[in-house]
């Protein structure tokens, strides 16, 4: 079948016109894949920076962790999907027996595997899963916006873990790709009264702009505006830091009032000083992470929400693509694109 494989720790990945077929055990689900949406994760490892060193990647490995598709055959012991299902699936792969597993925190299992790192992921025709990781689809949630419960499952984890109620709140979000992006939406549907977003790229701050937020640039006084704009609070009610870049988190932490909250999703490359004194210990911010989604509740919270119609999607597909090479749309993401969705069974043109 055909492939995008990262082969060893350098730059690049190649498109296999012969990768061989998935390998389907006893609790494995074989998933015609129907479309798999490009992250910013990808174009770590494609470019293969400090960050994507990290990971741990085991070669070699097909590329592609959001996705949703089409179950064509199931394992002998598989008992809860059936063929002709469509899924999408949780690519955090817990281990299912450790403390965090049996504790409610299995997206962050202590043997955790992932998706396109430690096993083969969707920029391909077919991939095999785990029956435990997979997510019926609602029938009325298409393929393509399945492809994305992934990635705004992170933003929709990111506003379970604030300790504050987004609705009636002033918000800031640093950084606004895809989840930024996420988080904005969903912050607007839930009813926050004032949002402040910062991001570098002029197209996608013309996005987060039609969201209802004010949009600012890195290099702009954002700190001067908060102090003005919410004076009588002292700044903003919650603060999510998505960009993970060096400075977004001392923007984000300045940004929030005393007793505030801040949410951290983007993983920074590098090791990020804080000063714990001046904002957490007297300012009382309270700092929570968020990696990955909950298994299950943050699945099927948004699931339930994009079904019922009152919060689309769509409109954060910029591109459709068929299965190619990967180098090109790497490019896009740093140009005028949002979510770029690789359709594997469409023929290339």
């Amino acid at each position: 079948m055909r492939a995008v494989v990262k082969t060893g720790p350098w730059k690049g990945a190649e498109l296999v016109d012969d990768y061989p077929e998935p390998t389907v055990g006893d609790h494995d689900v074989l998933i015609e894949v129907g479309a798999a949406s490009v992250c910013g994760t990808d174009r770590e490892v494609f470019e293969w920076t400090p960050a994507a060193e990290a990971f741990g990647l085991q070669f070699p490995v097909v590329l592609g962790h959001e996705f949703a598709g089409t179950v064509i055959d199931v394992g002998a012991g598989v008992s809860t999907v059936r063929p002709g299902e469509r899924v999408a699936c949780e690519t955090h792969v817990p281990c299912g027996h450790c403390f965090l597993c049996r504790n409610g925190n299995a997206h962050n299992c202590m043997n955790m595997r992932i998706v396109a790192m430690h096993l083969d992921g969707a920029f391909a025709e077919r991939v095999a899963m785990p029956e435990h990781v997979c997510f019926a689809l609602p029938d009325s949630l298409p393929t393509e916006i399945g492809a994305l419960l992934e990635p705004a499952g992170v933003a929709w984890h990111a506003i379970q873990r604030c300790t504050k109620a987004v609705a009636g709140s002033t918000v800031l979000v640093s950084g606004c790709g895809p989840i930024g992006l996420f988080i904005t939406q969903f912050a607007v549907f839930l009813g926050a009264v004032d949002i402040v977003a910062v991001e570098p790229n002029a197209y996608r701050r013309e996005l987060v702009r039609t969201l209802g937020a004010h949009a600012f640039a890195p290099d702009e006084d954002v700190t001067g505006f908060i102090r003005s704009r919410f004076a009588e609070r002292g700044g903003v009610d919650v603060g999510f830091e998505v960009s993970a870049a060096p400075t977004g988190l001392g923007l984000v932490l300045e940004g929030v009032r005393r007793e505030g909250t801040v949410i951290t999703v983007g993983h920074p490359a590098e090791p990020i000083r804080i000063d714990v004194a001046r904002y957490i210990n007297k300012k009382g911010v309270t700092l929570r992470g968020v990696f990955g989604r909950r298994i299950w509740d943050t699945w099927q919270d948004l699931a339930q929400l994009l079904a019922s119609g009152k919060v689309d999607l769509s409109w954060m597909i910029s591109h459709r693509l068929p299965l190619g090479e990967l180098g090109p749309i790497i490019k896009l993401l740093g140009s005028e694109a949002n979510k770029v969705v690789v359709l594997p069974q469409q023929a290339a043109t």
